[in-house]
């Protein structure tokens, strides 16, 4: 197509082709017709984790972007649906036994206990980043940094589909007592007025681009008048442009969508769309491409950011090729994070060392132009800490790290060290450099 069709032309040609949103959940395994291409044993191990961790996968994940020819391999197969190892051999045991023996009060207490044993939610998500209000704690939102406020509309705690890798899986499972969420924006507003020290909000779930736009409009619109001028930046986060990018080109309601962003922009806001990318393949088909300009048009700003993923995108040149794609689209390369210490971990970790080596391997074969990505990162309890390389110091082999966010503002940007290791896989497997005992912000 060419670069210089008008965007609603394009809107009309794909609405042609726009498939109706169908969804699967673990209820619906059977009834996905490429599964049955794979062996029973492999589709009862899918049921068996479905039991504990979230999935959902949609119609366009399983057309557009799966290989099933050679699933097993495939990363956006091993992205969307749940594999053995994503439970630990004594929680796989344990509830594959549960399930066989048909006792549902039994299934349910061996599920929450293993999903009690995978950290649903770390780096202080309840404990520490939720904050209170005259003792009360305020629903739906988290404050971790001076800056930014995290907002999770009860309306968008859900997905179009389902990464097996997420950190906040816990939101997905049905435990009231696990999940964030706001049932309308009163709050936010409320806290916000009481903050002016907050320049930014982010909007995030879940996915909040599963809403309807009316809804999405009711959150962000009073964000638009003149007392929250010191709101400068709202933030999207969203997975919607690799799995329904319909929702930005021809869903019913993307025309408002397109014209709330433009709304957020024309009341002085930077309008940053954080897409969330695990592999190039996300990227290859014309609706993505289709999506992106949508969004760019209206002057919101795309920033992509992930994880680096054992079984999905450890290698640099996906990296490298990733990256210098999202360029040429428009979009920034804005992070890559270390996988979380909470769900699958196990199964997706890379050790911090091999992660330092890709990314630079990674940068390597890029233009600055797509070295604006930061990382290897991790969220960790205290605050983002980026290890930015490995060297020695005195004879003794180190990493070097800094704070690119931190629960204390004077702990942004300040470097330190930790002694190598080359089996970590996060912050608290690390030990500090030169014999001292304690990392300067554990004091």
């Amino acid at each position: 197509m060419n670069s210089q069709t008008p965007i609603n032309l394009i809107q009309a040609t794909e609405a042609d082709i726009a498939p109706a949103f169908k969804v699967y959940t673990a209820r619906h395994l059977a009834q996905i017709p490429q599964l049955q291409r794979l062996p029973s044993q492999l589709r009862h191990e899918m049921e068996v984790v479905a039991s504990v961790l979230p999935f959902r996968v949609n119609n366009y994940v399983i057309d557009q972007l799966i290989n099933w020819d050679d699933a097993i391999n495939d990363p956006m197969f091993q992205l969307t649906f749940p594999q053995r190892g994503m439970l630990k051999p004594e929680h796989y045991a344990a509830v594959e036994a549960a399930l066989e023996a048909g006792d549902k009060t039994e299934i349910k207490r061996v599920v929450d206990e293993v999903r009690q044993a995978l950290n649903p939610h770390p780096a202080g998500q309840l404990e520490q980043n939720i904050p209170r209000v005259n003792g009360e704690p305020v629903n739906g939102i988290q404050h971790k940094y001076g800056q930014t406020v995290l907002f999770f509309p009860s309306s968008g705690q859900v997905c179009h589909s389902y990464c097996t890798f997420c950190f906040r899986w816990a939101q997905f499972v049905g435990d009231q007592s696990l999940k964030i969420a706001a049932k309308e924006s009163g709050q936010l507003c409320d806290y916000l007025r009481e903050h002016p020290e907050v320049t930014d909000v982010l909007i995030t779930g879940g996915d909040p681009m599963v809403m309807k736009t009316k809804n999405l409009r009711a959150y962000l619109e009073p964000l638009l008048e003149p007392e929250f001028d010191h709101i400068r930046t709202v933030r999207i986060g969203s997975k919607a442009l690799t799995f329904w990018p319909y929702r930005f080109v021809t869903d019913e309601d993307s025309d408002d969508l397109m014209a709330l962003f433009r709304d957020i922009i024309a009341a002085g806001k930077h309008l940053a769309f954080m897409a969330h990318y695990n592999h190039w393949r996300e990227m290859e088909t014309d609706i993505h491409r289709q999506a992106v300009a949508r969004i760019r048009e209206t002057g919101a700003h795309i920033r992509s950011q992930g994880p680096l993923l054992n079984h999905i995108n450890t290698e640099a040149d996906d990296w490298a090729r990733m990256w210098q794609t999202q360029v040429e689209m428009g979009i920034q390369p804005y992070y890559m994070f270390v996988e979380r210490d909470t769900g699958a971990q196990h199964y997706f970790e890379v050790p911090l060392a091999q992660a330092w080596n890709t990314y630079r391997d990674a940068m390597k074969q890029v233009s600055g132009i797509a070295r604006t990505a930061r990382g290897p990162s991790m969220s960790a309890t205290p605050g983002k800490v980026e290890i930015q390389g490995v060297t020695e110091i005195n004879g003794e082999k180190v990493f070097v790290l800094r704070f690119i966010q931190g629960r204390n503002p004077d702990w942004v940007q300040r470097p330190f060290f930790a002694a190598y290791d080359e089996n970590a896989t996060w912050l608290n497997h690390l030990k500090p450099a030169f014999g001292e005992e304690k990392f300067f912000f554990e004091e």
